[in-house]
């Protein structure tokens, strides 16, 4: 366990916020693993700033897991943190406190504490290490990873996603999107309200409309109680227009998501507003109104992950769990659904709690990573054998 908090130290050292280069804590990661023996490959990003990570235990044989994190973290900018959230606390209260100790450098630094001895282990089937880069802003980096992965590794290893699960498995999350809406109207003197189109007004209609939309998924019984919000949700996080309150506004903007179950799609979801935002133009240009409103994606969307597919990689985590657990869902996203839409089956499983993600003084249990390094312990026995 000290060898996992030495590396987790070493991780949390390193500012890996979304906004910053990934590119020396991956550094670091592979001269890690070259002192073992062990190769990676960088998947690079586009602009060159960030890298993915691949890395391959064992032989290149049929089967295995591939066990897979995410490099990045939220900021910590505007947060009461109780010490420096880039040097790694131990509170003497069985916690340790840093930003991505839970979220997710505990799993990443528990991983890397099995590869020396992974590599000297008789392994029948494969342990692949996939990092990513900018998780975190919208599951970025992770597509490339997986492209590289499915295409020139494997297309058989199970994959484990060790986002923060106080390990107990987890078999479903909604997927996610975030949008921006942007109203254009006409500005007129507010005592001339025949003379313009106020863009707020306008907006103020559509933010409604997404309210509604929700309620109506629900009236129409698309519900699963596995998830603590147990429908798809549409949410309006951010607005802002106008100009001075004796002004109609010409412009609106706000940013809004959409968080569908697995058995919901985005598509499906946003062409009701898109249908509604056509039908509110042309009621407002009949009118003679001026008014345009554009939808742009502010990320890729992030795909749901279904329970099913997952038997095999589900029985694996099942077997070597201390005592009876449960599958859960989870309304947060992660990658996995973009791993089992390349169709690898794919659970999520790591130490900590979600509970911790993103809070000023984050931290994760002493417990939790022996947990998680215990049950990575009899995996690698378990593959030991052949397929």
């Amino acid at each position: 366990m000290s060898h996992a908090i030495a590396l987790l130290k070493k991780l949390v050292a390193f500012d890996t916020t979304s906004r910053a280069s990934n590119l020396a804590l991956i550094e670091y990661v592979e001269g890690y693993l070259a002192e073992v023996g062990v190769s990676a490959e960088r998947v690079m990003s586009p602009c060159g700033t960030k890298a993915n990570l691949i890395v391959r235990v064992g032989p290149d044989a049929p089967g295995g897991v591939m066990l897979s994190g995410h490099t990045d973290v939220v900021p910590v900018a505007g947060q009461p943190w109780s010490s420096d959230p880039f040097t790694l606390r131990d509170g003497g209260d069985g916690r340790l406190y840093g930003r991505g100790t839970c979220d997710m450098k505990g799993f990443i630094a528990c991983v890397l504490a099995m590869v020396p001895a992974w590599s000297k282990a008789p392994l029948q089937q494969p342990i692949y290490l996939g990092f990513s880069y900018d998780e975190e802003i919208g599951c970025v980096g992770a597509p490339s990873l997986i492209k590289r992965f499915y295409e020139h590794y494997s297309t058989t290893a199970h994959v484990i996603v060790g986002e923060p699960t106080s390990m107990q498995p987890v078999v479903a999350q909604k997927g996610a999107t975030n949008l921006r809406t942007t109203v254009i109207g006409q500005e007129a003197h507010s005592s001339q309200v025949n003379q313009g189109t106020s863009a707020i007004h306008v907006a103020a209609r559509l933010v409604t409309f997404i309210e509604d939309t929700m309620a109506t998924l629900i009236e129409e019984g698309r519900v699963d109680e596995a998830f603590n919000v147990p429908h798809t949700s549409l949410h309006v996080g951010k607005i802002q227009g106008g100009t001075a309150i004796n002004i109609m506004a010409r412009e609106c903007q706000f940013e809004w998501e959409i968080r569908h179950l697995p058995t919901d799609t985005f598509d499906e979801i946003y062409a009701r507003f898109e249908a509604f935002c056509a039908r509110l133009t042309a009621e407002l240009q009949a009118k003679g109104k001026h008014v345009e409103i554009t939808t742009e994606p502010l990320n890729v969307t992030v795909p749901g992950l279904a329970d099913r597919d997952n038997d095999k990689v589900l029985r694996l985590a099942k077997d070597h769990l201390p005592g009876a657990c449960c599958n859960h869902a989870v309304a947060y996203a992660t990658e996995a659904g973009q791993f089992q839409g390349q169709g690898l089956q794919t659970i999520i499983l790591g130490p900590g709690s979600i509970a911790q993600a993103h809070q000023p003084d984050e931290y994760i249990e002493i417990a939790q990573l022996k947990e998680c390094e215990a049950f990575l312990t009899k995996m690698g026995k378990a593959l030991e054998q052949p397929v």
